[in-house]
């Protein structure tokens, strides 16, 4: 099973790795949160929210660079703000004309177009972090004690858990198309465009068939076990002083970027 493509959690012994899933998962989502909330153009906040990142890092052990070279694949999902550089009104910067479009950059938009753009690229870096520090089973476990919907919980470890299985058999079917497929002594593979397509649609299709009659046949069989909708572990996930400490030292500071960010901007 392929599972090191898709799990990127890093086996650790640090402070981070330590601490109680549920402390993790609510300072990552109130981080997030004090993101969305910083006004426009607070540059100093924002420069504080990635030395939180850097710290955090670091005390994992994971090297400062670690979320950073990680999280660059969601900046393209940012620029597609990129329409309210022209949509705001501000002081004019330049101009551009797209057909019978014309286009007006303000001082404004591109402030708030570089802002989403920030944000987006520092709440990536906390989840990558994470999923980094945190054992799937935890993290699941975690939004369990937080009062997430069982049923939300159950679908989301479902679907990480066959990712790994639908992905084995994607392999498979994909290693019997080439054992099956003349090749030139090029190497390039026998058929026409209309044949590959017609190829990849039965794959596709032998490809639902299987997963939909694995997932009734697992359905059945954890019913016979005495399923009941939850997931049971041997981890307590006892909240110790320790990690009541830190969890409210990560509020504490992010109520503080809050009050720097705004006072930045005045």
């Amino acid at each position: 099973m392929q599972a090191n493509a898709l799990d990127r959690y890093q086996t650790g012994e640090s402070l981070i790795h330590h601490l109680d899933p549920r402390v993790k998962v609510v300072v990552t989502v109130l981080f997030i949160l004090s993101n969305v909330l910083l006004p426009d153009g607070a540059w100093l906040a924002f420069a504080l929210a990635w030395g939180l990142i850097l710290l955090t890092s670091g005390l994992a052990d994971l090297g400062l660079a670690y979320a950073l070279k990680r999280s660059f694949v969601a900046l393209p999902f940012a620029l597609a703000a990129v329409t309210v550089v022209f949509n705001l009104p501000g002081e004019p910067l330049f101009a551009w004309k797209l057909g019978p479009w014309h286009l007006v950059a303000t001082d404004t938009g591109v402030i708030r177009f570089a802002s989403i753009v920030i944000r987006t690229w520092l709440s990536v870096q906390m989840a990558i972090l994470l999923t980094a520090t945190t054992r799937f089973p935890d993290l699941m476990h975690a939004l369990q004690h937080l009062r997430v919907p069982q049923l939300l919980v159950a679908i989301i470890s479902f679907m990480y858990r066959y990712l790994f299985v639908i992905t084995d058999e994607a392999m498979r079917l994909m290693r019997a198309r080439e054992a099956r497929s003349a090749r030139s002594a090029s190497g390039a593979g026998g058929g026409s465009v209309a044949w590959g397509a017609r190829v990849t649609g039965n794959m596709v299709g032998q490809l639902f068939l299987r997963s939909y009659e694995r997932s009734d046949r697992v359905y059945n069989a954890m019913l016979a076990r005495g399923y009941n909708g939850q997931f049971l572990t041997i981890n307590p996930h006892v909240m110790s002083a320790s990690d009541w400490t830190i969890g409210a030292g990560a509020v504490a500071i992010l109520v503080l970027l809050q009050a720097v960010g705004r006072m930045a901007v005045l």
